[in-house]
């Protein structure tokens, strides 16, 4: 996104009695905000990056953790973050215990930095289990939903 269109977005949001505002063209995406003490500009949402040993490890400990799981296919976190059922606190949960999933099928959110990242099904089948709560904290390669 072009610089001059955040400093006009920005003179915008001070002119008028708004609050926030968040404008998405693409993959970029900007949310400039009144309230709060920075501009936060996302650049297409990257994968979360760990070093190469820690990755090892906390997959490792995430496969050993998973001793007392329901059988099936874990899906696991791909970052730290916070876990989210559902897209608001009023909206109904993506996914159900039993319910019937497609590959590509958004089954949470983690949030991460204020992002928000939809976490989607890497197999079809029936979800046997949703390991998280709303609001629980998240871990990387932590296992989410069992799906059969």
């Amino acid at each position: 996104m072009d610089i001059r269109k955040i400093k006009k977005l920005i003179e915008l949001l001070e002119n008028s009695g708004l609050g926030e505002i968040e404008i998405k063209e693409g993959d970029d995406a900007i949310r400039i905000s009144r309230n709060a003490p920075f501009v936060e500009t996302v650049m297409a949402a990257p994968a979360a990056v760990a070093p190469v040993a820690a990755a090892a490890e906390q997959a490792e400990e995430a496969t050993d953790d998973k001793a007392g799981l329901p059988e099936g296919h874990a899906v696991t976190s791909p970052m730290v973050g916070s876990f989210y059922a559902a897209p608001s606190p009023e909206s109904k949960n993506f996914v159900e215990v039993g319910s019937k999933v497609k590959v590509g099928d958004t089954l949470c959110i983690i949030e991460a930095m204020k992002i928000f990242n939809e976490i989607e099904s890497d197999k079809a089948g029936r979800v046997v289990a949703i390991l998280k709560e709303p609001g629980d904290p998240t871990e990387f390669g932590e296992p989410l939903f069992i799906i059969d």
